[in-house]
This record gives structure tokens, sequence and C-alpha cells, in this order.
């Protein structure tokens, strides 16, 4: 297989590269055995760079917290009204179709 090509042609050359591969291979491909609608909102991290932005947005409009307790509770606050909006919102995925997909894969 590929992977195991690559391994061969540089362990000597970039052992901790191949190491690192070796690793986290699975980990870093496990999305690729989901159907392809949840691959692409899985395989970026959209959402946790506008989530980031959002944060640097906040603490802007601050500039200069008095202490590191009100800069805790000022983005915690907004971290809890995104948690809201996430449980009570849009489904960022719909569970009930991978379930479907789930067990026509083990049938």
């Amino acid at each position: 297989m590929l992977k195991e090509a690559f391994v061969e042609a540089y362990r000597e050359k970039a052992p901790k590269a191949v190491q690192g591969l070796e690793d986290g291979f699975d980990d870093g491909t496990a999305v690729l055995v989901l159907p392809e609608r949840y691959r692409r909102r899985l395989r970026t991290t959209n959402g946790v760079e506008r989530l980031n932005e959002e944060i640097r947005r906040r603490e802007r409009v601050i500039r200069i917290f008095p202490n590191r307790e009100s800069a805790i509770r000022l983005l915690g606050a907004f971290l809890m009204e995104i948690d809201e909006e996430w449980t009570t919102g849009r489904k960022y995925l719909n569970m009930d179709e991978y379930e479907a997909w789930k067990k026509a894969q083990q049938s």
C-alpha cells in the first residue's frame, strides 16, 4: 500500500516523520470511513477557526482587561452563549442519517 511504501522509503532519512505518520495515521484518516456529506464538515477546522475569530473580536473590544478573571468571565459568558446556540439550534450533523448509514454498513 502507499503508506507502507512511503514508510520504507523514508524510514532511514526521516525517522521522526515516519514515526509521526505511523502513530497518527489511524486518527488522521478516521474521517475517511464516513459518508462524504459528513467528511466535508469533519475534515476542516472551519468551526474552530470561526470560534477563535469571535473570541478575538470580543477581546479587541475591551483591549486591556483589568485582570485575568475579567477576561475569563467575558469569554466564558460568550462560550456559554455559543454552547446554548449549538445545543438548541440547527443540527451540525444529522445523526439519524449517520445511524442509518452505520446500520447499512454492518449488514
